[in-house]
């Protein structure tokens, strides 16, 4: 449909006078805010922040948020060598067994397991020494070779806690609920 713009009669004192800018910006200031009404709706209905039993509770975070739609997406929050319990496993190994086994318990918290994990982000305090302890552990995890995660591994300065050594966030996509 389209709209033919002619001018209006000179106005009187009585009348506002509309331009054909002040009518587009209205249009789409409408248009904008019934947009954003239904998806925030439908958002917050399809969006599920939980803390697993077995893990730690974090104050400033969710350890798993799940999407539902047509699938559902899961992240993961970082997640280090702490056990439920708050204690730190010692060393790059076991810390990289602890993450592997909260990053298990969350997507079980799901119906889900490491075969549904499309992405994986690593920041690590030290690549050179830390790398190859990590990757293997990584590995034994995810036993599919021929479908691995796209994955990403960072050296930063620090992590929350001077005795992390690894943190490692995760995405994954899940069948929907039946």
């Amino acid at each position: 449909m389209t709209a033919e713009f002619t001018p209006a009669s000179p106005a009187t004192d009585d009348e506002p006078v509309a331009s054909r800018r002040d009518f587009v910006a209205a249009a789409v200031t409408v248009a904008a805010a019934a947009g954003a009404a239904a998806p925030a709706q439908a958002q917050t209905a399809n969006v599920r922040h939980t803390n697993p039993q077995g893990m730690s509770v974090p104050a400033a975070y969710s350890q798993v948020v799940e999407v539902n739609g047509p699938h559902r997406v899961v992240y993961l929050a970082g997640q280090t060598g702490q056990d439920a319990s708050g204690k730190i496993a010692q060393g790059i190994h076991d810390q990289a067994v602890q993450v592997m086994e909260n990053i298990k318990t969350a997507l079980a918290s799901v119906g889900g397991g490491f075969e549904h994990v499309v992405k994986l982000n690593t920041y690590m305090l030290d690549i050179d020494a830390h790398g190859p302890a990590y990757r293997e552990v990584r590995a034994s995890y995810f036993s599919n070779k021929a479908a691995l995660p796209a994955s990403t591994l960072l050296q930063v300065s620090r992590l929350a806690n001077p005795m992390f050594l690894l943190e490692v966030e995760a995405l994954a996509i899940l069948p929907p609920r039946a």
